[in-house]
């Protein structure tokens, strides 16, 4: 599939984008990315999903840097690798794409690994299609 346009379809190919948005993020496989570069075929994804107040990321230079804030004192700045693109769809879901797929899955790891989802609110950085199980708090006697 070649891409060329930045945009997210759903499976049935109808409707509006932010009308469908809430039912193609809960269901990874029902939906497709349409774009982000002439030239690259895009074969690989991993969708990233940032969960908590304040925490937003940001795509420039055409993909090749990806700033996160995610309630450090600084912005974490990241280096794409030559092999992967980014895309960030509003401000709290990251889209990892390329041609190899090895290299995108590591490249999710590392922006995962910024801030792996915590057990108990469940905070994080976290795959679209990851379940957290959530632990319960210390109760009060």
């Amino acid at each position: 599939m070649v891409v060329s346009a930045v945009a997210i379809a759903g499976g049935d190919g109808g409707g509006g984008i932010r009308a469908k948005s809430k039912k193609i993020f809960q269901k990874p496989n029902n939906f497709q990315l349409i774009g982000f570069c002439p030239t690259m075929e895009a074969k690989f994804f991993r969708f990233l999903k940032i969960v908590g107040v304040g925490f937003k990321a940001r795509a420039e230079a055409e993909g090749r840097l990806l700033y996160l804030k995610l309630g450090y004192s600084h912005e974490v700045e990241l280096t794409v690798p030559p092999a992967v693109r980014v895309f960030c769809f509003k401000n709290n879901v990251v889209c990892c794409t390329g041609i190899d797929k090895e290299r995108v899955h590591q490249f999710a790891a590392a922006v995962r690994n910024c801030k792996p989802p915590e057990v108990y609110k469940g905070k994080g950085i976290m795959y679209i299609d990851e379940v957290i199980k959530k632990k319960e708090g210390k109760r009060s006697k």
